[in-house]
């Protein structure tokens, strides 16, 4: 599978959200989306990412953006996240991977020489209709969401 481009469609997803709901991409077509992945709940590069989007609400809400994180984790595990750092942003659980391997940020990582598959801290700035309006990848958390934020603008 090749590597989504800017231009793109954005792979839709159906998943369990937060709160017992789902988080659907294509229920969010009409308004841009920040789809955000990232590897865990509750670990500190994940926590202050969630947290970095969160303080940024409502300045995305001016603008009609959606911003959806996804993570392997359960939606049980989520809520829990949510309460625990009082999140604004909505999180959904891609815990069979379908949703990281369509964006292709399921990825073989490496941390003290052992090889492990996990998710690549990555984002994706999808438009109104549905198409991948900026990428993302690799992403380093200080910065980030503002960042996300002045793309979000220019759309």
């Amino acid at each position: 599978m090749s590597e989504l481009a800017i231009g793109d469609s954005a792979p839709v997803f159906d998943l369990e959200g937060d709160g017992n709901g789902r988080i659907a991409l294509d229920s969010l077509k009409g308004k841009p989306v920040v789809v955000y992945f990232y590897p865990k709940d509750n670990t500190p590069g994940c926590t202050k990412e969630a947290i970095a989007f969160s303080e940024l609400i409502e300045e995305f809400q001016k603008l009609g953006v959606t911003i959806v994180g996804l993570s392997p984790d359960s939606a049980k595990k989520h809520d829990n996240f949510i309460a625990k750092h009082n999140l604004a942003v909505r999180l959904a659980a891609d815990t069979d991977k379908e949703a990281a391997e369509a964006y292709g940020v399921w990825v073989e990582k490496s941390m003290y020489g052992k090889k492990y598959m996990g998710v690549e801290r990555s984002t994706f700035l999808v438009d109104a209709d549905g198409k991948i309006a900026q990428i993302w990848r690799k992403v380093k958390v200080p910065g980030h969401a503002e960042a996300v934020l002045e793309a979000a603008r220019a759309l």
